[in-house]
């Protein structure tokens, strides 16, 4: 597990205590670490936001953990994940796991190469004590070492 979690967040990907006014803003600096790291492309953030419009909160997939992500498509470049700390918690309008402290951004080049990806992803949000380690992080190396 450990590599494919590291591999996933490249070079630019990960945002510690960041500020958001809302969900669309979370959502969009999960789509920036995506565009940073070389995964996607500016549009593919947009396609988020749309997505979370069209489909509601159904991103919120865990108590405070929201998991952002649209179709696979051509603006996406690369498989990969992002991932974002807020500094204080933002609701999402999911009444059961509001409100989010941490934030992931999923770009999937297709509906299949992703599957590893997200059984390494689950496994590392179901460690309750892990997750709120990463949500203490306040440097990428702490990131790097929780998720390996």
């Amino acid at each position: 597990m450990s590599g494919l979690l590291n591999q996933a967040l490249a070079e630019g990907s990960i945002t510690l205590k960041a500020k958001a006014n809302d969900w669309k803003q979370a959502i969009e600096l999960a789509g920036s670490g995506l565009v940073t790291s070389g995964r996607t492309t500016a549009s593919y953030t947009q396609a988020m936001v749309d997505a979370f419009e069209e489909l509601g909160p159904y991103m919120v997939i865990a108590p405070g953990i929201a998991l952002a992500h649209a179709r696979p498509s051509a603006e996406v470049l690369s498989t990969g994940l992002s991932l974002v700390t807020l500094s204080e918690p933002v609701h999402f309008g999911n009444i059961a796991n509001d409100p989010v402290r941490l934030v992931i951004g999923l770009a999937a080049t297709d509906h299949d190469t992703h599957v590893d990806l997200m059984a390494s992803l689950s496994e590392l949000l179901m460690d309750v004590m892990k997750v709120n380690m990463l949500l203490q992080a306040t440097n990428l190396e702490e990131v790097r070492t929780l998720v390996s």
